[in-house]
């Protein structure tokens, strides 16, 4: 499946889960230290439809916000 927008181009993007450990400073501890960090990916909400294209219909990827922005014609 692809992962990026037909209209605006947006695709995922590159993060890292960080887990911590140790009790919180207001919690009576000594404060959270980052055990590790890995590496992960933030996908787009990515939805297949199908739009008009040069008057004719074509089953693209599109994300939710241009689904909510309306910025295309469905067929």
């Amino acid at each position: 499946m692809l992962k990026i927008c037909y209209l605006c181009g947006k695709g995922p993007l590159v993060g890292k889960n960080v887990t911590r450990k140790g009790l919180a400073k207001k919690k009576g501890g000594t404060g959270s230290k980052i055990a590790r960090a890995t590496k992960r990916e933030f996908l787009p909400n990515i939805q297949k439809m199908r739009i008009l294209i040069n008057n004719r219909p074509k089953k693209v990827f599109i994300c939710a916000q241009c689904i909510k922005k309306g910025e295309y014609q469905k067929v």
